[in-house]
């Protein structure tokens, strides 16, 4: 595989560079005021590409009742300062979703996107929390209020495998 970094290359993203476990953590219901959860477990690997300018996460996520194949595929607008996110998820594999975009600030990045859910407007929000490089996290909320309020419904904890991750 080819891979040559560019020196002026943006490193939001490098603390997730490489193969990790993942923790789930999931609403059953979303958008009704659901509080039950589901947790299963998941495996994440990502590698840079673009130069350095983007990345993309290969998911292998086990849901209670079957397992899924999905991508996260992640950009860096290096003109706005701003990082585009698509999920392409293996049960709709011919649709990315809406990206979401955002930028880092103190080692948490926020993304937002205007989407729909279940035929209604939302607005989305995930958030990535690297500042334990170690036991990174991140979290999706929807806003059925403009973003007024925010309901989350999807938490990710990471925890590298065996051996530490190298850039």
């Amino acid at each position: 595989m080819l891979q040559h970094l560019e020196p002026n290359m943006p490193r939001d993203f490098d603390f997730i560079i490489g193969e990790w476990d993942v923790t789930h953590r999931r609403l059953k219901k979303i958008l009704c005021n659901c509080q039950d959860w589901y947790e299963f477990k998941g495996q994440s690997s990502t590698v840079k590409t673009l130069g350095g300018f983007g990345n993309v996460e290969d998911n292998h996520l086990h849901f209670p009742d079957s397992s899924v194949r999905a991508k996260a595929i992640r950009s860096y607008n290096a003109t706005t300062n701003e990082w585009a996110i698509w999920w392409l998820d293996g049960r709709n594999p011919s649709t990315l979703d809406t990206p979401v975009v955002g930028q880092f600030s103190n080692g948490i990045g926020h993304f937002f996107a205007d989407d729909q859910y279940d035929g209604k407007p939302i607005r989305v929000r995930f958030i990535w929390d690297s500042t334990n490089p170690e036991l990174p996290k991140w979290e999706q909320a929807f806003s059925d209020d403009n973003g007024n309020t925010w309901e989350i419904n999807w938490q990710m904890t990471f925890r590298a495998k065996s051996g530490k991750n190298k850039i």
